[in-house]
Parts: C-alpha cells; structure tokens; sequence
C-alpha cells in the first residue's frame, strides 16, 4: 500500500486507480498523462511485460472518452536490452494507441539515449501524422538542433529544463545558465513550431513567458505538471482557459520514483513539503 506521502504523487499502484485519477482530473478540466512507473530493465521479458501493460492501458483509455494520454520510458521497453527491443515494443504500443485514438508520449532519459529516441519518434511521427511526442531538456548543448530537427516532424514537443547530471562538455550546469536557455529554447518552439508546444514546467515565470509568446506568435501550447506539485496552480491554469496536463506516475515501482522526486534537487524538495502540508 503507498503511504499517504507517497500517494500524493502517484496515482495508485493499479491502471483501474491511476484512470480513475485522470478521470478525477477532468472534471477540473485538467488532461492527464499516465506513465507505468519502471525503467532500465536489462532483461527482455520485463520490457515487453511492461509494454505489454501500456498495449492494456491504451485499449483501456480507448474505451472511455476520458481527456488522457500516457507516457513510455525507452529503458522501460527494451533500450537498455538493445535498439531492436525498443522499437518493437515502442511500435506496438503505438501502433495500438494510434487505432484507439490515444496520444503517446516518449520521455527523455539520458544524453546516450538522446539519438536513438530521436530517430523513433521522427519515423512514428510521420508514420502516425503527429500522434507522438517526445521530451527534450533545455541543459542539453544540442537541444536548439534538435529542436530544429522536431519542427519538422508531426507532433508534440515538450520542453522540460533537464533533471539528469549530464557532463559539463555537453550540457548547461548553472541554474541561471539553464533557465535563460529555457526561455530562449520556447520561443524558438513558439516561433517555428505550428503546434504541439508543450511547456514542462512548474516555474511560473517559465509560464508566463510562454503566455506571451502565445499571445506574440499565436502558436497553440499547453503546460504539463507533475501529481502532487503545484496542484492549485494547475487548476487555476485550466480555469484560466490554458490548456493544462498532469503527469500522473502508477504502478508498484513507486517508492523509488518518489525518492529520486525529492531527492533530485533541493526546489522538489521544497515543491514536497509544500504540497504534504497544504501550502
């Protein structure tokens, strides 16, 4: 059983709890993103039970008119087993996704996972006309590229600032640094992109940015949070007519999920204790 600390970040350990919590959502006009907690799994069977899992959950999102979409880490489904696992396993849950009409996202992980992540999402992209998406993280140098890169490819973007302790020769380690290159990298995607601009953040200067870009450029855009941080915030957002997504984790593998949320960097930790007590 999660623990009512825990449980203010996942969403349950079942698909049943984790819908139930989308559901929950929208009637405060928030869409959610559902994401089966698990990753870096080196044996095949693991990531195929856990594609597997996601094949169910789409087919489950599919049958309901629910305002949802879910989430897929490549190390979950096979990158750490070899190239040809993750795609396999990526292309079935697409492909069943796609006929259920149900959006799919591919996280970000690791720089060394940055090309082969890449050259999926592009080829599905076009396979699918824009019915994936995929992460990129502003510390990254190569990140205002790839952007370059994804403005050609239907779909989505979500643009988060980076949480992975990448090397210096290829990533932004100051904070200041990082969130200069944020702002700079959004208006790139509000100006180049006709749509799919996903702001990850929960920097509300970061969102108030990307509102003026919008009302500049006029390119549709939509904010994404995690469960369990800034939750008000989310909701006024939604009242306010912003298109508004929460990343909603499930599954048994939530103690180290929750961990590593805390202990990432000292603002989750605060962004933590704030939403357990209330304020």
């Amino acid at each position: 059983m999660i623990p009512p600390i825990a449980n203010n970040f996942v969403a349950g350990e079942t698909a049943d709890g984790a819908v139930s919590h989308v559901e929950s959502l929208n009637r405060d006009g928030i869409a959610g993103i559902l994401n089966l907690l698990g990753e870096h799994y080196t044996d095949r069977a693991a990531a195929d039970a856990d594609a597997d899992a996601y094949v169910d959950l789409v087919r489950q999102l599919g049958a309901t008119d629910l305002d949802g979409c879910v989430s897929v880490k490549p190390s979950q489904i096979g990158l750490d087993v070899g190239d040809r696992a993750f795609r396999e396993n990526l292309d079935r849950i697409v492909d069943a996704a796609d006929a259920e009409g149900v959006f799919v996202w591919v996280d970000m992980e690791d720089h060394e996972t940055t090309d082969v992540t890449l050259d999926a999402v592009d080829d599905l992209g076009h396979r699918t006309g824009g019915n994936v998406g995929v992460c990129v993280q502003a510390n990254l140098k190569r990140t205002r590229d790839d952007l370059e890169r994804l403005a050609e490819v239907p779909g989505k973007v979500r643009l988060v600032k980076g949480a992975y302790n990448e090397p210096a020769s290829i990533a932004y380690k100051e904070k200041s640094k990082v969130d200069e290159v944020y702002r700079d990298l959004l208006e790139q995607m509000f100006t180049e992109f006709d749509d799919g601009v996903a702001v990850g953040s929960h920097d509300p200067h970061m969102i108030a940015h990307a509102r003026r870009l919008h009302e500049q450029y006029g390119t549709p855009y939509e904010v994404q949070m995690l469960m369990g941080v800034r939750e008000d915030g989310q909701r006024n957002l939604a009242a306010a007519d912003i298109e508004m997504w929460q990343y909603v984790p499930y599954g048994d593998k939530w103690f180290s999920y929750f961990y590593r949320r805390v202990r990432e960097q000292k603002s989750n930790a605060l962004f933590a204790l704030r939403a357990v007590a209330g304020i």
